[in-house]
């Protein structure tokens, strides 16, 4: 595969051209070589980069932990223990926010069954709203 340019290294991920350069300045991809014109070209290698990150960010994973998982997928040699704790960690986080979420959907659902209609100034779910109310 030959150099690719930002926008063909950005379409072949699903990422914004300013996105990729947001990865660059925060140093999860190195900065690439620039041709005669000045542009971008990128290595096969940045794509696969790219690839991961963008997995990574799909699943939710912050930036500090994407660079950590990086710096990790490097040490070949190395337990991977590390990684399973860092995921177990992130999984915890997203059963805590499923878990607030489904409290939050039920207190919402219980608001708005509570509403039988009318006029704005009998509205249950505006009550339900209203400083104070609980």
């Amino acid at each position: 595969m030959n150099a690719l340019t930002i926008g063909k290294l950005a379409g072949a991920t699903g990422t914004k051209v300013e996105t990729v350069r947001y990865y660059e300045r925060a140093g999860l991809i190195a900065p690439p070589a620039r041709t005669a014109g000045n542009y971008r070209s990128y290595r096969p290698e940045d794509l696969e980069r790219l690839r991961f990150i963008r997995r990574t960010r799909d699943l939710g994973f912050p930036l500090d932990e994407v660079r950590a998982l990086l710096d990790m997928a490097e040490q070949r040699d190395r337990d991977c223990g590390t990684v399973d704790a860092l995921a177990n960690r992130h999984l915890e986080e997203i059963d805590r926010k499923i878990a607030d979420l489904t409290a939050l959907r039920r207190e919402l659902a219980g608001v708005i069954s509570s509403c039988a209609g009318g006029t704005m100034a009998e509205c249950r779910i505006l009550e339900a709203f209203a400083p104070g109310a609980r």
